[in-house]
């Protein structure tokens, strides 16, 4: 059985003293270091609080955890920098309050644990779990669930989204193939696509949306059997989405121009498939990304900073979506580099994520 009403007991009234840590969006300020969990479980009794991890590479993560300068290890012990990812033995702690768990599509379920540094590579979720698990007085849940190398204007197309046409092409709209096709100048946008096929005549099979159906298939079936991913909770409320992504549609011009549209639909489509209209919407941008920038990677951010809340541009997100600036935590690294790797900017922008949805979750508690 789960549970969709906000729960009253998911904020404390600790809460308005974490505001005190926890500055608005601006990024460029130095915030206050995270502090250690106390180390209790949490009370499965009160419904999970989950929160989708949704993107392409840099939400996936290649943030080193071992391996010189620019790893975890060396900015955690050499440079003293989050402590709170370690115990007072100097190992890697687990927070037995939140659990992480990272499904991918073609791989099935590569993490259930608690939130915990391991092997391999890390995202920004152990930034975004600790700061919203510090002031979320119930179980959480970090639920990744995303895969490299992937548009909002085709693979992660929401539903909802229609066909147009643009620059003599034909667009696919949701559920649609192939991706773009030669528009009839009588039909416009009604002229029906050709057979998607590969250079040997074999149906391909993919359509707009396919990666976003996936995604949200594969958060839908952990939260299915929901013991088995939180052991001994009963419930769970969507509380929030994260989404890091932009780097492939930045190397399409046409899916960069219309990237607002699909983003404000995005948004609306996961509330929607979720049950969860309450739920809260943080995105970070591409780190290489400027204010003031041109070119499609300029129309990209225009389109991120547009949907914030405090855009006005969309009254319905005031309160609800934020979008946080990451260009000054990205270390002069891109998301198409993958920011070289440094656990840094991984850390910094989930905490900066994590910040941001705190001071969402305050909003709707006013």
């Amino acid at each position: 059985m789960t549970s969709r009403r906000l729960s009253r007991s998911v904020l404390p009234a600790a809460l308005a003293a974490a505001a005190l840590i926890v500055p608005l969006v601006a990024a460029a300020d130095a915030p206050a270091p995270v502090p250690k969990h106390d180390g209790k479980p949490a009370d499965v009794t009160k419904p999970v609080q989950v929160y989708i991890l949704l993107g392409q590479s840099n939400m996936v993560g290649l943030g080193k955890i071992t391996g010189g300068e620019i790893s975890l290890e060396h900015a955690v012990k050499e440079k003293k920098k989050y402590a709170y990812l370690v115990d007072d033995a100097g190992k890697w702690s687990e927070r037995k309050d939140v659990r992480f768990v990272r499904v991918m599509q073609g791989k099935g379920l590569m993490v259930n644990d608690w939130l915990g540094v391991k092997t391999g590579t890390i995202g920004p979720e152990f930034g975004i779990g600790h700061v919203v698990g510090n002031v979320v007085d119930a179980p959480v849940m970090v639920l990744k669930s995303c895969i490299g190398n992937r548009s909002l204007g085709w693979d992660l197309l929401p539903p909802g989204s229609e066909r147009f046409a643009e620059g003599g092409k034909v667009y696919a709209g949701y559920k649609e193939k192939p991706d773009s096709w030669a528009a009839d100048p009588a039909k416009g946008p009604a002229t029906e696509p050709p057979p998607f096929v590969d250079k040997n005549g074999k149906p391909i099979a993919w359509y707009a949306g396919l990666q976003y159906d996936g995604d949200v298939g594969d958060a839908k079936k952990v939260l299915a059997d929901l013991g088995k991913h939180y052991p001994g909770a009963t419930k769970y409320e969507v509380a929030g989405f994260f989404f890091w992504q932009g780097e492939k549609d930045a190397g399409n011009p046409v899916h960069a121009a219309h990237y607002e549209k699909n983003l404000v639909q995005f948004i609306k489509s996961l509330r929607k498939d979720f049950d969860a209209p309450n739920a809260k919407f943080v995105l970070a941008t591409m780190g290489e990304s400027k204010k003031g920038g041109d070119g499609n990677g300029g129309k990209i951010l225009d389109a991120q900073l547009a949907v914030d809340g405090t855009s006005g541009k969309y009254p319905e997100f005031k309160g609800n979506v934020a979008t946080v600036y990451t260009n000054p935590m990205a270390q002069g690294g891109s998301g198409n580099g993958h920011y070289g790797g440094k656990a840094e900017v991984y850390m910094d922008v989930g905490e900066a994520m994590g910040r941001a949805m705190v001071e969402l979750l305050k909003d709707g508690k006013k």
